[in-house]
């Protein structure tokens, strides 16, 4: 590994707050965030389709913070979830939804005219569905995904054939509803007016909404290039091209085996006290959820897996990535968990065989993790 890429892989745990908490950078203006919260507004959007693995990805980088920690937060808004862009949905902090979707919402809702045709859904069928369930939960009210759809067929609106869903979607997708405080093992819909009210909302123009969706990717996700943006945000290089002149020298550059990475000038640091935090970052060992943002943020993957290594974080390139194990930077492997009432078993799954360092840093991850859960934690072997 050349030593702009262990700098780039540095720089990127950091903004990720993968950092061990001695090791975090805890100069003015960057103190490292500890709790939930404010883990979602430093990456301001953390993949969440699979919802105890994105609970999971807050706990990682909020050492101490349970599981009971983050349903709290959801329970009290200041975390919400919702398809901010490509179609997935994110953990968001409330304030940022409504101008992340005035980016993204009229190119996601085009893009799925086929599908609503294919779908016979109509425009009179989305203003029947918003007018039901914005009077079902006027004043309050939150209600399952589940008891929806019932609401729904009980006045006439099919919901089968992902009917619903696209329903669900859209009604999010156009700031009327999210997800917003726990119900049974997932969350409960609600009005995003009455959860998050327009009040308390950032109000941004447009070019200042590029600018500050770039900055809070890189203070986030960086270094990271021009493409990675776009395809996290599923937008275009267009509006990329605007989003970098809006945040001008904000922004620095660093170039690594020929590519060109964009990162917060904040964070394009140097020196000692880099190098001392770089030690402790390079010897640490994670065990990272499913569709976690370190491997998942990007549209190149290459600075963190080998092509050969990542079919098997996605096997069959189905788009379902596995929980990831990582050291020194890099995805060494996968893991598995077995969850019983009174323990939680971690069976670390490598790539090649794990040094005595890495067999100990999986143990103490492993037993963050029970922490998390608030199980004892064992490692069912050591790779």
């Amino acid at each position: 590994m050349t030593a702009r890429r262990a700098d780039l892989l540095r720089m990127r745990r950091r903004a990720q707050l993968l950092d061990p908490p001695a090791a975090r950078d805890t100069a003015a203006g960057n103190s490292a965030p500890n709790d939930p919260t404010a883990v979602v507004h430093r990456m301001l959007a953390v993949q969440a389709q699979d919802f105890g693995a994105a609970c999971w990805a807050l706990g990682a980088r909020s050492p101490g913070s349970t599981r009971d920690d983050v349903l709290a937060a959801l329970d009290a808004g200041s975390i919400i979830r919702s398809w901010p862009m490509r179609g997935t949905l994110h953990f968001v902090p409330p304030a940022d939804l409504r101008w992340m979707l005035g980016v993204t919402t009229t190119r996601m809702v085009a893009g799925l005219t086929a599908r609503h045709r294919q779908l016979e859904l109509e425009s009179a069928d989305f203003v029947r569905a918003r007018d039901i369930v914005t009077d079902a939960l006027a004043g309050g009210g939150r209600i399952g995904r589940a008891e929806l759809m019932a609401l729904w067929e009980a006045n006439g609106i099919a919901t089968a054939g992902q009917r619903g869903y696209h329903l669900i979607y859209f009604l999010a997708q156009t700031g009327v509803l999210c997800w917003g405080p726990t119900h049974k093992t997932q969350q409960a819909l609600v009005l995003l007016d009455e959860w998050a009210p327009p009040a308390t909302a950032r109000q941004l123009e447009p070019d200042a909404a590029l600018g500050e969706f770039l900055l809070r990717y890189l203070l986030g996700h960086g270094p990271a290039t021009v493409k990675d943006f776009v395809w996290w945000t599923k937008g275009t290089m267009a509006g990329a091209k605007t989003a970098i002149a809006v945040l001008g020298d904000r922004i620095g550059r660093l170039e690594v085996d020929g590519v060109e990475y964009l990162v917060a000038a904040e964070h394009a640091d140097g020196g000692e006290q880099a190098e001392d935090r770089g030690k402790a970052s390079r010897a640490a060992v994670d065990l990272l959820p499913a569709f976690d943002e370190y491997l998942l943020g990007y549209q190149d993957r290459s600075p963190v897996i080998d092509d050969a290594h990542f079919t098997i974080v996605v096997p069959g390139s189905n788009g379902v990535f596995a929980p990831i194990l990582v050291s020194k930077g890099r995805v060494a492997g996968t893991w598995r968990r077995t969850t019983a009432s009174t323990s939680v078993a971690v069976e670390p799954l490598p790539f090649g065989r794990l040094t005595a360092a890495e067999r100990a840093g999986v143990k103490r991850a492993a037993t963050a993790y029970g922490r998390f859960l608030g199980l004892p934690a064992t490692v069912t072997a050591e790779g």
